[in-house]
């Protein structure tokens, strides 16, 4: 691997169809799902990927089954304190900033909490960064963006002559754009994730869900990158 992105996402898709496969609930596939996020974090940093954003849960994901939303909030609670109490977790994320991006307000007070907390914890973490896009949606990050903006000229703040691309991204959720995204599952959309950002990323979609997704895949995804030429319109 000659050319390794500094920032990648990942679109976690396919938890349900890989349940479904082993005759089980389909919200039983998120716990398979959980367990292969850990080791994401690991593969990265032995490959020297810098930053990574999952697109974790999106905002029409808020329209799931009753059952199935309660068993994911649940999920989270559980994924996001275990990541502050354990041992062995302390330790993985010592070198690892967590982020959350997105209406995360939307989410239960608990959820939020240890949003927040896990948030708190790793603020000084270096050199790595981990976004999970919790409640997201790219048109809605847009739009928040623009209303954020319009807020600023609206108290004399902003000159609207002065608003151009940086301005504009300085107000995102997410200011830093992947090289790469990655799609598990075996649909090829983009499904409103990081719309502004990856304006120019490089995009690859695979057939195996997210729970089948292997460090050999990542790594075949990157040397199938490194053999691209990205030429930014020029």
């Amino acid at each position: 691997m000659n050319k390794i992105p500094k920032h990648i996402g990942i679109i976690l898709d396919g938890n349900r169809r890989f349940a479904k496969k082993l005759m089980l609930k389909p919200w039983k596939g998120h716990e398979w799902g959980k367990d292969k996020i850990e080791k994401i974090f690991e593969w990265c940093k032995e490959i020297g990927i810098k930053e990574l954003t999952l697109y974790t849960f999106s905002v029409q994901n808020f329209n799931r089954p009753k059952n199935e939303f309660d068993y994911l909030m649940n999920l989270f609670n559980e994924t996001f304190t275990e990541l502050m109490t354990k041992e062995e977790n302390k330790k993985k994320l010592e070198q690892i900033c967590v982020r959350f991006i997105g209406r995360t307000w939307m989410f239960p007070k608990e959820v939020q909490e240890s949003m927040k907390k896990l948030t708190e914890n790793t603020k000084n973490n270096k050199p790595y960064t981990i976004n999970f896009a919790m409640a997201y949606g790219g048109r809605e990050e847009v739009i928040d963006a623009v209303k954020k903006i319009a807020d600023s000229v609206k108290k004399g703040e902003l000159d609207v002559d002065t608003i151009n691309e940086e301005s504009f991204s300085k107000n995102l959720y997410l200011q830093s754009e992947p090289e790469l995204i990655i799609r598990t599952g075996g649909d090829c959309r983009t499904s409103n994730f990081l719309i502004w950002q990856s304006h120019y990323s490089e995009w690859f979609f695979l057939e195996k869900t997210w729970p089948e997704f292997e460090k050999q895949d990542l790594i075949s995804v990157i040397n199938q990158f490194s053999k691209r030429e990205r030429r930014f319109g020029r």
